[in-house]
């Protein structure tokens, strides 16, 4: 390699002459990172294709042309690295976002909130008091709510297929390194049987209502697609419905897990919660969107995003080839105390001042072209619940000061169990102090 050519990669972890960073980097993936980040900067190399990120405005950068010279990940499976055909579906899935995005802003994510808690009170009634796996439990709250949304009172079996979906995908977080398709190995069938469940699903309920002449006028996002002038196609139609489901359900089952984690670890705050919520108007509660809005910069559900070259390109100073992966990291620039005050501690207030988030360093849901489609509605959920959790229940964890984040697919606390006991027959521990975050 030239002498220039070298001079385009930044530095990086050596790693093992055989296996590279992969085995140091799923043995302990944040504390890789952190040593990385602080040995060789913003900007490091991983290996020969990939770059880690965690310099807010170059972050910034490659969201903001993803469409462009950067795509999102590449498909599951896609070992030719085959670039050109991600670029064209990025390009067909552009005009699909714009005719759902009404479908998904704030005045159509207000439409949920009457459902959404009649779920949350079903879901939390099925546990009775009873000590229950807090994400597994939050998985089982988007999956309905988000096929209530997507589907009104056709959402049977979707909730059950989202949920088979994440198991099926979740071996795939759990290692770096990729197999072909062809290897006919267990996951690999799971997988595949698994998303071809899900997708005849989607096609025939489009397809159902497609046909019935009230479909469009159904009080949901397929309805409101359906309405459409003209209507999208069925496998357009299905792609968003997907993208939306899987969005959906994911990261806000992993934030509601770190939202429950800090109310079992700080009753004071409940009670703040509570109060603000017994004398709300008109729906406000800055302080449930505040306590939202840090659980999302401290345990961000989407830790890592990855944008691919779609041709060879430049990110600041360094050049990459088509192919060549960037992996941003929202986990420690949201953590970083160039940009925050008191990165690493809980604060809800910081968001009451009226003051927008430093700079760039502030992306739950990504940025650009390609920024969370359910941003608005998460956000929405996501505070509604936490108001509500807050007024009618107290939160007991017998593992909040002990478990851990897992850094391997959507961030959230490890094992974290709950039990969710409405008010009035919770004891009261006006004597407990908050548990300092760890």
């Amino acid at each position: 390699m030239a002498q220039s050519e070298e001079r385009s990669r930044p530095p990086g972890p050596r790693g093992h002459r055989l296996t590279g960073n992969t085995r140091a980097y799923e043995a302990d993936r944040i504390g890789f990172l952190r040593r990385s980040h602080r040995e060789y900067g913003d900007v490091f190399s991983y290996d020969a294709h990939t770059l880690f990120v965690i310099d807010p405005d170059l972050a910034h950068e490659a969201l903001l042309r993803t469409g462009d010279t950067f795509v999102t990940e590449l498909a599951p499976f896609d070992m030719e690295r085959d670039t050109g055909r991600a670029a064209q579906h990025a390009a067909s899935w552009m005009p699909e976002r714009r005719s759902a995005w009404p479908g998904l802003n704030r005045t159509a994510a207000a439409t949920t909130d009457e459902p959404t808690l009649t779920i949350l009170d079903a879901v939390l009634a099925d546990g009775a008091g009873q000590e229950v796996d807090v994400l597994a439990t939050m998985r089982t709250l988007t999956a309905r709510t988000i096929a209530e949304y997507c589907f009104g009172a056709d959402h049977a079996g979707v909730p059950e297929l989202l949920q088979e979906t994440v198991r099926a995908t979740q071996p795939f977080a759990e290692v770096s390194r990729e197999f072909p398709a062809w290897l006919p190995l267990p996951r690999h069938r799971r997988y595949f049987r698994t998303y071809r469940r899900l997708t005849a699903t989607l096609t025939a309920l489009v397809r159902e209502r497609s046909a019935s002449p009230s479909g469009r006028s159904r009080d949901d996002l397929l309805g409101f697609l359906l309405a459409g002038e003209p209507a999208p196609s069925v496998d357009t139609m299905v792609s968003t419905l997907h993208s939306v489901l899987m969005g959906g359900h994911g990261v806000p089952a992993a934030a509601l897990t770190s939202i429950v984690w800090e109310l079992a670890r700080r009753p004071r705050l409940v009670r703040d919660l509570r109060d603000e919520a017994d004398g709300a108007r008109d729906g406000a509660t800055p302080l449930a969107e505040a306590v939202v809005r840090e659980t999302l910069r401290l345990y961000p559900p989407a830790w890592l995003m990855t944008r691919t070259a779609a041709a060879a390109t430049t990110l600041g100073a360094w050049s990459l080839s088509p192919g060549d992966d960037v992996l941003l990291n929202p986990y420690l620039i949201h953590r970083d105390p160039r940009w925050w005050p008191r990165p690493d501690e809980f604060d809800p207030t910081r968001w009451l001042t009226g003051q927008a988030a430093p700079g760039r360093a502030y992306l739950p849901f990504g940025a650009g072209p390609r920024v969370c489609l359910g941003a608005a509605l998460t956000l929405r959920q996501l505070t509604l619940i936490t108001s509500w959790l807050a007024r009618g229940f107290t939160v007991e964890s017998p593992n909040a000061a002990s478990v851990t984040l897992e850094f391997v697919d959507r961030l959230a606390p490890a094992h974290l169990r709950a039990r969710f006991l409405p008010v009035e027959r919770a004891s009261r521990h006006d004597d407990r102090i908050d548990i300092p975050l760890q």
